[in-house]
């Protein structure tokens, strides 16, 4: 007798990217391991980002692939305030109304001061939002 088929599709399927099964690379290899370890952080891969939740609030977004390098992290007022008055730091193009900033993380030595925000991002109690 014959496996059963997939339901969706006709073929066996496409593997998971590298990518994904590592945890990623570079940079996000550090986060998502730095993250992961944190009290209530939950990663998970969306629209070609890893995405860093507590519970069901959406608090950083970082590129799966390795040529892209912003970190998007949703702060409080205050934080999203002086966040930005840092050098290399902007507000996120479609949604700092909503605390949103992004910073770019070009290499290792980056990830430190991104954890410093991200941290804020972690503890802040922001509801979560309609699209995240």
């Amino acid at each position: 007798m014959a496996p059963p088929r997939r339901f969706r599709g006709l073929g066996k399927g496409r593997k998971t990217r590298r990518a994904l099964e590592r945890g990623g690379l570079g940079p996000a290899a550090r986060l998502n391991r730095t993250l992961g370890a944190w009290d209530g952080v939950r990663i998970t891969p969306m629209f070609g980002r890893w995405g860093y939740f507590v519970g069901a609030r959406l608090f950083a977004c970082f590129p799966l692939a390795r040529k892209e390098t912003d970190l998007w992290i949703r702060l409080s007022p205050g934080d999203q305030g002086r966040a930005l008055r840092e050098p290399g730091v902007r507000p996120h193009r479609r949604f700092a109304r909503r605390g949103w900033i992004e910073l770019d993380l070009t290499d290792d030595a980056d990830v430190p001061r991104a954890l410093r925000w991200l941290r804020r991002a972690h503890a802040a109690d922001l509801p979560a939002e309609e699209g995240d």
